[in-house]
């Protein structure tokens, strides 16, 4: 303390405890981090603690364990474009156009419609997307033209390629590509190099979080996995003793692992709000490398097994460790209740979904603002869930049922089956087994009436070819099924 007089010292204190006291006011100012983990067709019991594989998945289990598990979580669409558009948007697919899985080079989503990561940048938000994306193959519709300061991995599916198991001539027509950051790095993926997908995700999201010091940021993780084919990293293979499913599956629960470790090491775990959760359900033609769900049907349906997702989210300021809600909410509803939780604005396009975060924190007393959640498959308006998640009402149309599981990555075969009007009390019946049309009059024709002017506003051909005499026609209790083959895909 040479130089420095006792009589100063009071001043060099306060002048201290002043900094010390802004820069802890900056931190508690500061909005928290996002971190979506997204895979791809995991089923609803492929995760401990919501079902109970014959292999371990500690590191998602510990998630919810810090967290909570929410058993009501659902996606609009159980196909791959489609859901992701809702979540980046939170926009209906009956807006925004974005339906079922998008080809190689094709345009996606309209850049008109903000993705989470452009609705947060002006709060200063640092974005990275390590993963697929799946929302766009031209320059105008890949990451770094939609506010991800950061990118890489695949543009589609990684069965959109040479090697497809029934289509290998179409989907062969462009070879998979690797980018980074806006650049080809590997023009010809191989099976070799994915078995390394989720590793490199994983390593690349890592080292995103170690850079970011005190900045907010937004990192989104869609991984590839457990979508067909299915690959895993050597130190994974033959681990879980149930297969490659299974071997698949404890690396991505690897993947988690290193991510919240990540976030422990750089100090921000507490302030960082991590989302789990798949877009839509298994694909369980594709049989012994398929999930699980324990509700009725899966991928490319309106029925629980393909909307309903396993979902973990974990913000210790807010979110009770161990805990475990019903209360039902949607991707659509993410884009609105992190930009709340960010102070960021709503972008000017229409948003659909809603600030959720009183439901997502267990408030007492706390209702969906959403009146009611639509559901569609393809092209096809099929079916809306009421905000509270207790009824689910189908409109008529055909479905796609299992008939014969594949196996080692050759897909089985599926049937044409019908459902007509049908309301399902999802508190009683969470497998939609038993209709209650007629039990509950009032409630079905509320619903209805939402169905119908969800319909008329966002899919105007439908309702012409629906037909006022169908739309409103008595509707059998159980489903008709028909003989005709539907493909593997």
């Amino acid at each position: 303390m040479s130089g420095l007089k006792l009589s100063q010292l009071p001043l060099l204190v306060l002048i201290c405890l002043t900094i010390a006291l802004s820069v802890k006011g900056e931190a508690s100012d500061r909005p928290p981090n996002f971190v979506i983990i997204f895979l791809d067709d995991s089923g609803w019991g492929d995760f401990e603690p919501f079902g109970k594989p014959k292999y371990k998945t500690p590191h998602v289990e510990q998630l919810a364990n810090a967290g909570c598990r929410y058993e009501n979580f659902y996606v609009p669409q159980a196909v791959c474009s489609a859901s992701r558009a809702a979540l980046m948007t939170g926009c209906y697919p009956g807006r925004t156009k974005v339906f079922g899985a998008h080809p190689p080079k094709s345009r996606g989503l309209d850049p008109k419609y903000a993705t989470l990561a452009e609705v947060l940048k002006p709060r200063g938000y640092r974005t990275a997307m390590f993963g697929k994306w799946h929302l766009g193959d031209q320059p105008d519709t890949r990451p770094p033209a939609r506010g991800f300061d950061e990118s890489a991995g695949l543009m589609y599916s990684n069965d959109m390629w040479e090697f497809h198991p029934e289509n290998s001539k179409y989907w062969g027509k462009y070879p998979l590509q690797y980018w980074e950051n806006g650049k080809v790095t590997i023009e010809r993926m191989t099976k070799d190099h994915q078995s390394h997908l989720t590793t490199w995700y994983t390593e690349k999201a890592v080292d995103f979080i170690k850079r970011q010091g005190n900045a907010p940021f937004l990192l989104y993780v869609p991984h590839s996995m457990p979508h067909v084919p299915i690959f895993c990293s050597d130190k994974f293979k033959g681990k879980s003793g149930a297969g490659l499913y299974g071997d698949v599956i404890m690396e991505l629960d690897w993947s988690v692992g290193e991510i919240v470790k990540a976030l422990q090491a750089a100090g921000v775990s507490e302030n960082t709000v991590v989302l789990f959760t798949s877009d839509n359900g298994p694909w369980i033609t594709y049989g012994n490398r398929a999930g699980v769900t324990p509700f009725r049907e899966a991928k490319g349906t309106s029925f629980d097994g393909g909307i309903r997702s396993a979902c973990i989210i974990k913000y210790p300021p807010a979110i009770p460790a161990g805990t475990s809600s019903t209360r039902a909410f949607c991707t659509l509803d993410i884009l609105p209740t992190f930009a709340a939780l960010a102070g960021a604005s709503l972008p000017d396009n229409p948003v659909d979904g809603a600030n959720v975060w009183d439901l997502i924190t267990g408030k007492p007393g706390a209702k969906n603002p959403n009146e009611y959640y639509p559901f569609s498959n393809g092209f096809e308006f099929q079916g809306v869930l009421s905000g509270d998640g207790k009824w689910k009402l189908h409109l008529p149309h055909v479905y796609r049922t299992l008939e014969s599981p594949g196996r080692d990555g050759i897909p089985g075969k599926y049937r044409h089956a019908k459902i007509g009007w049908s309301l399902f009390n999802m508190d009683d019946d969470p497998y939609e087994l038993r209709s209650v049309m007629h039990q509950q009059s009032l409630i079905a024709a509320h619903l209805k009436t939402i169905a119908e002017r969800h319909l008329k506003r966002f899919y105007p051909q439908q309702e012409n070819w629906i037909g006022t005499s169908q739309r409103h026609s008595q509707a059998p209790h159980g489903d008709n099924s028909d003989d005709r083959r539907l493909s593997g895909i």
